[in-house]
């Protein structure tokens, strides 16, 4: 069927999260343990789940508010360059005097795969005494600031809360009982382990190329599988997964479409390099 990745409605999200500028070599495979490799050819690129995810639900249509912080520092005006273009209103990003802007350094194989080390900086003093939300629809949240932040960020207020388990890391049953939705993949999954026996809100999980499934007290509601497509960069797709799950959702979307526009959008995310590559909003129909 053909699936139109933007909703008519204009849903108001708050995301909570992280902004980096990311560092991205192109390799023709991953070095082993010990290992130089040589002839990468180095971008750089704005990141950071908080970022990409705000972008990703301006792109859909959503009006969209990044709550963050930075560093004091040229990086945080690249880092932010893509948001301000499209419209996010970064009223709520506060720079942080002795502190970097998040810096994240990833391999990009020749098939797309991808591995990151990321170092946090100002993301990692975004403290919950910083955390300031405007009024909205929904918050986005992941886990690449303190638990702290996003346990206060999702007891504020009655409004739909989407919690990207990522990266992976035990989540306490005390953020949970308060999260609307949840998105993981499989090795997220995992590491959450026993702690979803007792989640009552939705729980979305994704399987790369295989698609994605939507459950509920174990109870699976929607699947969905991704348009085929020439992969080239993995980075972010994720992001946009979650971005588009939770606009769906607060838009009306019935479960099942919401979670195929969800992976229409996480595979777009995968045809060019960089977490914010992907084409701007309306997205073009695809047939799926």
């Amino acid at each position: 069927m053909a699936i139109e990745i933007i909703s008519s409605k204009n849903p108001s999200i708050a995301v909570v999260g992280s902004v980096n500028l990311d560092i991205v070599a192109k390799v023709k495979q991953f070095p082993q343990p010990g290992e130089t490799v040589t002839n990468a050819v180095v971008s750089r690129f704005p990141g950071g789940k908080g970022a990409n995810q705000a972008l990703a639900a301006r792109r859909l249509g959503a009006d969209v508010q990044l709550v963050a912080c930075l560093g004091n520092d040229p990086v945080a005006d690249e880092a932010l360059a893509n948001l301000m273009a499209a419209g996010v209103d970064l009223s709520y990003c506060q720079r942080l005097d002795g502190a970097s802007t998040g810096l994240a350094l990833i391999l990009v194989s020749e098939d797309g795969e991808n591995q990151i080390v990321v170092a946090p900086g100002a993301n990692a003093a975004f403290n919950p005494e910083r955390l300031k939300l405007p009024a909205c629809d929904a918050v986005i949240a992941q886990l690449e600031v303190p638990l702290d932040t996003i346990l206060k960020a999702a007891q504020m207020g009655e409004r739909f809360f989407c919690l990207n388990a990522a990266p992976a890391k035990p989540v306490p049953a005390q953020v949970l009982e308060h999260v609307d939705l949840v998105v993981v993949n499989e090795i997220e999954a995992l590491t959450m382990g026993h702690s979803l026996d007792d989640y009552q809100g939705l729980l979305a999980t994704t399987y790369g190329s295989r698609g994605a499934q939507l459950s509920q007290v174990g109870e699976v509601i929607a699947r969905a599988t991704p348009p085929r497509i020439e992969v080239v960069d993995t980075t972010g797709a994720g992001d946009a997964f979650t971005a588009a799950l939770t606009v769906g959702l607060v838009s009306g979307l019935p479960p099942g479409e919401a979670l195929q526009q969800a992976c229409v959008a996480g595979a777009l995310t995968t045809t060019q390099m960089g977490a914010q590559s992907s084409p701007t909003a309306p997205l073009p129909v695809m047939e799926v």
